[in-house]
């Protein structure tokens, strides 16, 4: 699996796409971060990682979720589910180009505070069940959104928040047409949006015993409370 992460052609694609959607705003979140961390804030010791703290914890929090739904849908377009149609495939690989772009730019602002490529799992998925791929989507995407929701107001730099912003706005794009692929008209419905019609939140101690259900690479994030 972990050919999924850093196949040439990907991470050449992923390499453009990023350029093309960080602009001035990457050089920017790089710097601070070079400032703002001098050494390193996580371990992989017994296949776990911790993201650290501060905002280098919360982007690597972000970079380890863009890993696991960049190898999902990475995996979604070399085998793709029976009786896909043209117009899925081509969304289907759309959302799998903006989520490595996603994951290239994590990994380019962190730097040298980068947490290391992880492994997924997901022998729990039948990638040649539209059903099952589905709804493993759905369920990225939701929880994708909300985990950006849950962890915004912990992040300290205005430059980050504003690119945090920009990423979990095409993240809902994304979630509402897996919705709507799943259950036509169920793209903004209220398992996922409060009573003021707002999307949900969860937080970071929420939202990485799911991830992890799908990671051979444990995640941990003790400074956010939450150590697997």
């Amino acid at each position: 699996m972990k050919t999924l992460f850093d196949t040439g052609t990907n991470v050449n694609m992923a390499r453009r796409s990023f350029l093309r959607y960080a602009g001035a705003g990457a050089v920017a979140a790089t710097g601070v971060l070079a400032m703002s961390s001098c050494h390193k804030h996580h371990d992989n010791i017994f296949n776990t990682v911790d993201v650290g703290s501060g905002d280098t914890g919360i982007l690597n929090y972000a970079y380890a979720l863009e890993q696991l739904e960049a190898a999902f849908y990475i995996q979604v377009a070399l085998t793709p589910y029976s009786g896909i149609t043209p117009t899925e495939t081509a969304l289907l690989t759309d959302i799998r180009d903006h989520e490595v772009a996603h994951r290239e730019f994590f990994k380019a602002a962190l730097g040298s505070n980068a947490i290391g490529s992880l492994t997924p799992d997901f022998s729990s998925i039948n990638f040649s069940n539209r059903t099952q791929v589905l709804a493993a989507a759905q369920a990225f995407e939701d929880t994708g959104v909300s985990a950006y929701n849950g962890a915004g107001y912990l992040i300290q730099s205005p430059d980050y928040l504003l690119l945090a912003g920009k990423i979990v706005s095409v993240e809902a794009r994304h979630a509402s047409y897996i919705r709507n692929l799943v259950s036509y008209g169920s793209f903004a419905n209220n398992m996922i949006l409060d009573g003021n019609g707002m999307d949900k939140a969860q937080s970071i101690a929420q939202v990485l015993p799911i991830a992890n259900t799908y990671l051979k690479t444990k995640v941990s994030a003790a400074s956010f409370n939450y150590v697997p």
